[in-house]
């Protein structure tokens, strides 16, 4: 088993899947993983809906915006290419203490539960957020905001963290067509180190 570290460097985002479905136990698997991720004072306040079934996968698939940084023939599924699975993130603001920090901490517990099944991710927050709702027959719900839907699949395309160059944080494709993800040194990250 590799270690932690090169666990987490492995898994980036993905934009190119395979299409062969992912089982429904490593979807819930990913489901629980979210469900008892750490949040603030135990407040529980994401809600999920878990989209599997192809005609509604290809629908919501028309109702998110893939990678800003790319021109939309590089950067969005081609045909063939689409996620199998779309788990829809919600805060329930009936709830009190909803904050996007507990919504980060299960969007990374999700993923790295599907990632260890060698399942890829793409986590979007530019999505049409009110033809979603009605798709998912959650349209009467004002109280339940989607914040973001992750695309889930088999990944087709490789993706990898590369040095950051000319200070661009730009993502881009290589001469295969995957995925360059630059990072920061951790020179420009860690501020204090006492």
């Amino acid at each position: 088993m590799p270690s932690i570290l090169e666990f987490l460097r492995t898994r980036r985002t993905c934009r190119r899947f395979l299409p062969k479905a992912v089982p429904d136990a490593v979807l819930r698997e990913a489901l629980e993983a979210a469900r008892i991720a750490s949040c603030g004072s135990n407040r529980q306040t994401l809600k999920y809906a878990l989209v599997q079934s192809p005609a509604v996968v290809a629908e919501l698939n028309r109702l998110v915006h893939w990678a800003a940084y790319l021109p939309p023939e590089q950067g969005a599924p081609g045909p063939g290419e689409t996620p199998t699975a779309f788990i829809a993130v919600f805060q329930d603001e009936d709830l009190p203490g909803v904050n996007d920090t507990d919504a980060g901490l299960a969007l990374g517990s999700l993923t790295a539960a599907a990632w260890a099944h060698g399942v890829a991710s793409c986590i979007m927050g530019n999505i049409d957020r009110a033809p979603i709702k009605t798709l998912l027959g959650l349209a009467g719900r004002s109280r339940l905001r989607l914040h973001s839907v992750v695309a889930l699949g088999y990944p087709a395309q490789a993706s990898r963290i590369v040095p950051m160059e000319n200070g661009s944080v730009r993502y881009y494709l290589d001469e295969n067509r995957d995925l360059c993800v630059p990072k920061r040194a951790m020179a420009d990250v860690l501020v204090a180190d006492l």
